[in-house]
């Protein structure tokens, strides 16, 4: 369903009647407010107040419910009436030339709980007054709006659980680093993430290797201080020329859509289970943050073709055949591309010791944990002079089983 304009994001002020809607834009100017106040009409906010105490509710992971943080009460999300789409990605760049992340300003909040009105870049948040949810739930124009979301999958006892194992296997980590799995260490996250599908034809052109072994002969020694010679096979390789036409169709090829964290550590925690994508709604962020992407669509697209340019590549050589393979050319094409936005699930912890932060990331989605952690010297001052005794003891051992043999 292509759209030059995000589509409305589930539960905003369209569709839902307990989110708060600000006044209408400047007649003729679509997304211009007509006063800073009138600005909350671009971001609705959910309405997170427990029915029954007026408390925060947050949504419990694993489940389809929101649970009072106060008088734990617990309500049903409403179940979604709309299915996860993706877009075409060539009508969206025709219909948004030039489009940036850049050129997209904060957007202005209002808390359910106290009133209180702030601006932030982030989809989803704490009021700083109140410790209510905020959760935008419309956006700008010009912004993709999320269309899928994997819940937290993982409670945050669940995820200290987890850090727990993780630190349990490292040795040398100080003492220090345990009291990140506490409850006010770990704290969860949304991060935004593109994911891409198309389908590609590619021409290419390259050459095969056949193997195949000669004869030949050396002098070796003959260990009587002479040489005698050996024969041998050697292998060689024929190369002919190659080309060929291969296609492919690509789901879900996922790119992340922030500079926030960094993405070797992201790929290290293993992939998100997508199967467990539901289509985007404000409940499931509330008692989380959750960032806006600041990699634009375009640009996460080129990352996406680099990836499947990988793939492609592979797909050439099993073409090519034989013993081994060299790829000269690729000409590839991609059509039927289409993109969404989905968020992801983290807990996320963050220390400092010893004038260094260190971070520590426990995917909420499948508990993968990826972390950096530093090294006590005292620890391994101690495992240094443990082997060094070790060692002594053995050296005195064997010079006392010598001596007493030459006794």
């Amino acid at each position: 369903m292509p759209n030059d304009v995000p589509p409305p994001v589930p539960g905003s002020s369209a569709a839902d009647p307990s989110v708060q809607a600000g006044p209408p834009p400047v007649p003729g100017l679509p997304g211009i407010a007509e006063s800073p106040a009138a600005a909350l009409a671009a971001a609705a906010v959910l309405t997170s107040q427990c029915p029954s105490c007026g408390a925060q509710t947050t949504y419990q992971p694993g489940t389809t419910r929101l649970r009072c943080s106060s008088c734990g009460a617990e309500r049903d999300i409403a179940a979604s009436t709309s299915d996860i789409t993706e877009h075409s990605f060539d009508d969206w760049v025709a219909k948004n030339p030039g489009a940036a992340i850049a050129t997209v300003g904060a957007q202005t909040v209002k808390c359910s709980g106290c009133g209180a009105v702030s601006e932030t870049t982030d989809l989803a948040g704490t009021c700083q007054f109140c410790k209510g949810a905020l959760i935008a739930t419309d956006h700008p124009a010009g912004l993709v709006a999320p269309e899928a979301v994997v819940p937290f999958g993982l409670a945050q006892k669940d995820a200290q659980k987890a850090f727990g194992a993780w630190i349990s296997s490292r040795w040398f980590a100080p003492k220090a680093l345990k009291k990140v799995g506490s409850a006010a260490g770990l704290k969860g996250t949304y991060i935004p993430h593109w994911t891409y599908d198309a389908h590609t034809e590619t021409d290419y052109r390259g050459e095969r290797g056949e193997h195949y072994y000669v004869t030949r002969t050396r002098s070796v020694s003959d260990g009587k201080g002479g040489s005698r010679t050996e024969t041998y096979q050697e292998q060689e390789t024929r190369w002919h020329p190659a080309a060929g036409h291969v296609n492919r169709d690509f789901d879900d090829v996922m790119v992340l859509g922030s500079h926030l964290l960094p993405e070797k550590k992201l790929h290290k925690m293993g992939p998100w289970t997508l199967g467990d994508a539901v289509p985007f709604q404000p409940e499931y962020l509330t008692g989380y943050s959750a960032v806006r992407y600041d990699v634009d669509p375009t640009t996460g697209a080129d990352d996406a073709k680099q990836q499947m340019r990988s793939t492609v590549e592979g797909d050439c050589r099993r073409d090519i055949g034989g013993d081994e393979q060299r790829v000269a050319t690729m000409d590839v094409s991609y059509s039927q591309t289409m993109f969404k936005l989905v968020l992801l699930p983290l807990w996320i912890a963050s220390y400092l010791y010893q004038g260094k932060t260190w971070q520590v990331l426990v995917n909420a989605n499948t508990g993968e944990v990826i972390g950096d952690r530093p090294f006590s010297k005292g620890k391994i001052a101690l495992a240094i002079i443990a082997v060094l005794v070790v060692i002594a003891v053995i050296v005195g051992v064997v010079l006392a089983a010598k001596g007493g043999g030459s006794s």
